[in-house]
């Protein structure tokens, strides 16, 4: 019996091409302005896609792989602006529960009530996060070998940890201090703030199908975030999405 398609998303042209190359019997389909890039890694049938960026972006792409790719679990990754106590930039955080920070139907359904849902957060799945979070962990062990002395240095990542719990999407990117710690009083159990991650929970709780969400933390989500944003996708998000993706993989085919 052929074991179900895993699809990974990337929200960054930068982290797909870092796992294209690993992509055997690679085989691509366009499909709604998509290109999505079918195959094998470490002997699991594989499908990898640049969703975009933004909540609509990413339920398009999520709808897609489910009904036309078949994908049996789907895992994002990309990166994201820690607004949590303690989570710096260079860190990983690994959602376990996501949130559409601007959902405000009020005063019709509380705030960040999905209507007629009856719920404002999506869990993950808790098999696929607790094994992600593990990868990250031995990736964030070996940060300094992987990314070299002068790029911990240029981005200030020293002993780089891995966090787990709420994210938080919307259609902004959170660049200012003020926005950040409004969200940070809103939620106060807030890791990240990121534009995709809910939408694609969203979808996913709607088709039962398990995901994983996974973001680097690249910024504080303050008045620098947009400083370097481009060169720490480059050389530090893609690298960690290569090695923990491979890592991950790796260990799901051993057991």
């Amino acid at each position: 019996m052929t074991s179900p398609r895993l699809a990974i998303v990337s929200a960054m042209h930068e982290e797909l091409r870092a796992l294209l190359p690993s992509l055997q019997d690679p085989r691509t389909l366009a499909i709604a302005g998509r290109t999505f890039h079918t195959g094998t890694m470490h002997g699991h049938p594989v499908v990898l896609v640049l969703s975009g960026i933004g909540k609509v972006a990413v339920a398009t792409t999520a709808t897609l792989l489910i009904t036309e790719l078949e994908a049996g679990a789907i895992v994002l990754t990309g990166v994201a602006g820690g607004i949590g106590r303690g989570v710096r930039v260079g860190d990983v955080v690994v959602a376990r529960h996501l949130l559409q920070h601007d959902m405000d139907a009020s005063p019709l359904f509380p705030r960040f009530e999905v209507p007629l849902t009856g719920r404002s957060r999506f869990d993950t799945d808790r098999a696929l996060s607790d094994a992600l979070a593990t990868s990250a962990m031995r990736c964030m062990a070996r940060a300094g070998e992987l990314l070299g002395q002068a790029h911990l240095v240029d981005f200030s990542i020293d002993s780089p940890l891995v966090h787990d719990g709420l994210v938080a999407s919307g259609d902004r990117f959170v660049a200012t201090a003020a926005e950040s710690a409004a969200l940070a009083r809103a939620l106060p159990d807030a890791l990240a703030v990121e534009m995709e991650g809910a939408a694609l929970a969203q979808v996913c709780h709607d088709f039962g199908r398990p995901f994983a969400v996974v973001r680097t933390i690249s910024d504080r989500a303050d008045d620098d975030a947009h400083a370097d944003f481009s060169r720490f996708i480059a050389e530090v998000a893609s690298v960690y999405t290569r090695v923990i993706v491979h890592d991950w993989l790796q260990g799901a085919r051993s057991r």
